[in-house]
C-alpha cells in the first residue's frame, strides 16, 4: 500500500504539459558540474560492489559510473531513447514516463543498486515510485538518490521549488520512510570546482545524497 505524503498543490508544476513533449529532443550536456560529478562517481566506487545489477533510473547519455569497473548488468530508464542510446554503460533500456505510470517492468527483488541523479526532483508521485523500487530491490541493496541545486523550474513540483537544499534531503527522506525504506543515510558536502577556478578557491555545484538499504528480513522461526 502506497502511503501518500505530499499535497496534491504540492504536486503541481509551473509547466504542466507532459513531461515527453519537453525531454522529446535529446540533451547531450551536462546538468552538474565536474565537481558534483567525480564526487558522485567517487560515491558509486565506494559504494556499489562489482557484481550488482544496477539500475540507472531517469538516467541519461551518462551514468557516472566508474569507468574501469564492470558491473554484472546496468539497467537504464530515463524519457529521451536517443539519450540513453547513447549511454554506453547500459546494458539495456527502457523509455518511460513515471509520472504517469510508476510500475516498474522489472521483477520483485531483482536490483541491487538503484541510482537517481538530479531526477527526484521532478517526480510528482514520488511516494509510488518509492514503493516500487523498495518492491525491486534486492535485501542489503541500495538506493542512491543524488541531487545539487540546479533544477529545470518550470518541471518541477511545488514542494521542491519552494524548499530548500535541507529541505529537500528531509523530503526524500519523508517519502522513503513513508513506503517502508529504513532511515537513510544523508550527505551534505561543498565541493571546489575543477579546474583553474578551483585552483582559486571556486566552489563548485553543492553535493547532496540520500541513501537508502533495503534490510534483510529476519529469519521466520
Amino acid at each position: 500500500m502506497v502511503v501518500q505524503v505530499l499535497t496534491q498543490a504540492q504536486r503541481t508544476k509551473l509547466d504542466g504539459a507532459n513531461d515527453a513533449l519537453f525531454y522529446a529532443e535529446p540533451r547531450f550536456v551536462h546538468h552538474l558540474d565536474g565537481a558534483f560529478r567525480q564526487r558522485l562517481t567517487a560515491l558509486y566506487r565506494q559504494r556499489i560492489p562489482s557484481c550488482a545489477v544496477v539500475l540507472d533510473l531517469m538516467s541519461s547519455w551518462v551514468s557516472h559510473l566508474p569507468d574501469d569497473v564492470t558491473y554484472e548488468q546496468v539497467i537504464g530508464h530515463g524519457l529521451n531513447a536517443e539519450e540513453l542510446r547513447a549511454n554506453d554503460r547500459l546494458d539495456r533500456h527502457w523509455v518511460q514516463n513515471l509520472n504517469q505510470d510508476q510500475r516498474l517492468p522489472l521483477a520483485d527483488a531483482s536490483v541491487d543498486c538503484i541510482l537517481i541523479v538530479a531526477g527526484w526532483q521532478y517526480l510528482q508521485q514520488p511516494e509510488a515510485v518509492a514503493a516500487e523500487l523498495l518492491r525491486i530491490t534486492r535485501p542489503n541493496g541500495q538506493l542512491i538518490v543524488a541531487f545539487s541545486n540546479r533544477m529545470f523550474f518550470s518541471k518541477a513540483p511545488q514542494v521542491w521549488t519552494d524548499s530548500d537544499d535541507r529541505e529537500h534531503l528531509a523530503y526524500v527522506s519523508e517519502v522513503l520512510l513513508a513506503q517502508g525504506w529504513p532511515r537513510p543515510e544523508l550527505i551534505a558536502e561543498s565541493t571546489r570546482a575543477t579546474g583553474m577556478s578551483g585552483w582559486l578557491g571556486a566552489p563548485g555545484d553543492p553535493f547532496f545524497a540520500v541513501i537508502a538499504t533495503r534490510p534483510v528480513p529476519s529469519s521466520v522461526v
